[in-house]
């Protein structure tokens, strides 16, 4: 037979064991078939003497050719299944990804999560823990005890990246850098990369869910917030216009003069109720329309000591009962609507005035805090009992002390609250039983121009 057949056949031959068992197993069948060519094909035949000096170089050829092609074929080999592979967990995270990102609802995605991931990654079992509230969720046929809760509250707090532990995978799961819980996966054999990819799946598909069930939540909010602006304007309109007939009535009965003085006493009495039933229908809708933003308010720099001034004259019977004393610095000056931030100081004057006794002072103060300015109204009244300070903010509560032999509708102090919360601000009272109460609230500070 001719060499170079010989030697291109046993090349050929290696090509196939490389491609089929490994770089390895050719390597040795490259020295193998070297020396078998050198026996058998090179003079002289039957000996491993090479007499030609030709003819080493052909032999390091052809050991050299071979263990490269060899190694060639087998890096091929591997690069082709590190491509299968790749391709296999692409197809994972695909099927998880439509598991996931099917439920709209937490509760649910929760509680099926085990399970989905168990089936798309042929786990054994798999295990969600959640920190948020102790949450434990499995599928699969391992069982977890109730014991081991804190070891898993504390491998999700300690954990910071993939740990694989023989036949368990345990992957963190993080909202940002803070933790959100643990997913614990057995029985499956799965890289760092895809182990990370899911827990970040996982934690997408928790966040998107909960985003969902937020924007269904302001949507309803925002419906049920229309419908009761809706019924607010239909009552308030049919209550205007009985409550306008009556007033009238009662006021035409007082100015003629006529009937006993009992009946004057109670045509008194209907005319200052329909003027508290106004004020307080009054009060309802523009509350109404500040929590629906329906109020358009206009910012400006505006003198603060002025704007109290003017307040303070607002509301005049104040000055005839109480003194007011004002000490705000003349160059204040603040961002606000003037029109609605001087209805929140004449609030806060006329709760002051009205429980407080007569002739005690009321101060109204000013300092700067930071990029906002403090306005404070002080008083010496019957104060306000610790647990009822966060409640006298919301809608028609009244202090039990302060419901009992003096009028008020409940909505002036949240209407303020409104405001100033508009105006990006904060208010707030400090109070004690019998010694007075301080309320404050801040409105960011105007920064001149340059």
């Amino acid at each position: 037979m001719n060499p170079t057949t010989v030697a291109l056949t046993l090349l050929l031959l290696i090509l196939l064991l490389a491609a089929e068992w490994g770089v390895s197993y050719a390597v040795v069948l490259s020295v193998i078939a070297t020396a078998l060519y050198n026996f058998y094909f090179l003079p002289p035949i039957g000996t491993f003497t090479i007499s030609d000096p030709q003819n080493w170089l052909a032999l390091f050829t052809f050991l050299t050719t071979a263990i490269v092609a060899s190694r060639l074929s087998e890096r091929a080999r591997k690069r082709a299944q590190e491509a299968r592979s790749r391709q296999q967990e692409l197809e994972t995270l695909l099927r998880l990804s439509r598991e996931l990102l099917q439920t709209e609802s937490v509760v649910t995605l929760v509680s099926s999560m085990p399970a989905a991931v168990a089936s798309v990654t042929g786990a054994r079992s798999g295990l969600l823990y959640l920190l948020d509230g102790d949450r434990l969720y499995q599928a699969g046929r391992d069982d977890l005890a109730e014991r081991e809760i804190p070891h898993l509250r504390q491998l999700s707090m300690a954990l910071s990246e993939v740990n694989i532990e023989a036949d368990e995978i345990q992957v963190p799961l993080r909202t940002g850098v803070r933790p959100r819980g643990l997913l614990v996966l057995r029985g499956v054999s799965l890289s760092h990369k895809i182990s990370e990819a899911i827990g970040g799946l996982i934690s997408i598909a928790m966040d998107r869910a909960q985003a969902l069930e937020n924007v269904a939540h302001n949507e309803a909010a925002k419906e049920s917030e229309r419908l009761r602006t809706l019924m607010i304007d239909s009552v308030t309109h049919e209550l205007r216009t009985p409550l306008t007939s009556i007033k009238g009535a009662a006021t035409a009965l007082l100015h003629t003069g006529g009937g006993s003085e009992s009946s004057r006493e109670l045509l008194s009495i209907i005319d200052e109720e329909c003027d508290r039933l106004n004020r307080l229908v009054s009060e309802a809708v523009e509350m109404a329309q500040l929590d629906t933003q329906q109020i358009q308010m206009h910012f400006a720099p505006t003198v603060l000591l002025p704007l109290i001034e003017q307040a303070c004259e607002v509301c005049s019977w104040v000055k005839d009962q109480h003194a007011i004393r004002v000490d705000v610095p003349a160059e204040f000056v603040v961002l606000a609507d003037r029109e609605f931030l001087q209805k929140v100081v004449c609030n806060l004057v006329e709760n002051a005035a009205k429980y407080s006794k007569p002739k005690t002072p009321i101060v109204i103060s000013a300092e700067q805090r930071g990029a906002a300015i403090a306005v404070s109204v002080a008083d010496r009244g019957i104060g306000i009992d610790a647990a009822e300070q966060s409640l006298i903010f919301e809608r028609f509560y009244r202090a039990r002390a302060h419901s009992e032999g003096t009028t008020g509708t409940g909505m002036g102090l949240p209407i303020s609250r409104s405001i100033v919360e508009a105006h990006h601000g904060t208010i707030d009272v400090v109070s004690q039983p019998g010694q007075g109460s301080v309320f404050t609230f801040t409105i960011p500070a105007s920064v001149p121009k340059r």
